[in-house]
């Protein structure tokens, strides 16, 4: 799968659709262009609940710049909040924000999109869904709704001990 590429979300699910509409409506990933976006978590592996956002994983080379960016284009957005932290000793800016109904988070750290967290754990995911099926795919939903957050759910469901998202990448099917 390549998630760099929203042409998957055209023929996905109805939501995937809409996400799809969404992200081309409101040009976000044009915008992000610069920081090489891609659309990581729930929604491109189509497990998405109502309490799901949509994440927007970025690689930036000058921190300055991409707060810049954020604050340009979306900082008269509805909810609009950016803050600066530290993920795993990596300097991180998130933003969040209210787009047609859809929350954003748009997250950028340091580091290619491929070897953050958030991607790496989707692809990690997105397998083990295609391997589990349908009924698999469902009970994550079904502990999504009931407050579980994405790892931790398909830690439960794999029955994997410890910290589920360190577990979860270090995972590999047996079957």
């Amino acid at each position: 799968m390549d998630f760099e590429n929203l042409n998957y979300l055209k023929t996905g699910s109805p939501q995937q659709q809409k996400v799809f509409d969404v992200l081309e409506s409101t040009k976000i990933m044009a915008v992000l262009q610069e920081f090489t976006p891609v659309l990581a978590g729930t929604f491109p592996i189509d497990i998405a609940t109502d309490n799901s956002d949509l994440d927007i994983i970025c690689f930036w080379k000058d921190k300055s710049d991409f707060i810049k960016t954020l604050e340009i284009h979306f900082g008269s957005i509805e909810n609009f909040s950016i803050r600066e932290l530290s993920i795993s000793n990596q300097e991180t800016v998130v933003a969040n924000f209210i787009l047609e109904n859809f929350d954003f988070e748009v997250f950028g750290q340091n580091v290619p999109v491929k070897r953050q967290f958030a991607f790496r754990h989707m692809v990690t995911e997105y397998e083990i869904l295609k391997q589990k099926g349908e009924i698999f795919r469902q009970q994550i939903i079904e502990l999504k709704k009931n407050g579980f957050k994405t790892e931790p759910a398909f830690a439960k469901l794999l029955q994997l001990p410890g910290d589920p998202y360190a577990a979860l990448l270090e995972y590999k099917s047996s079957e």
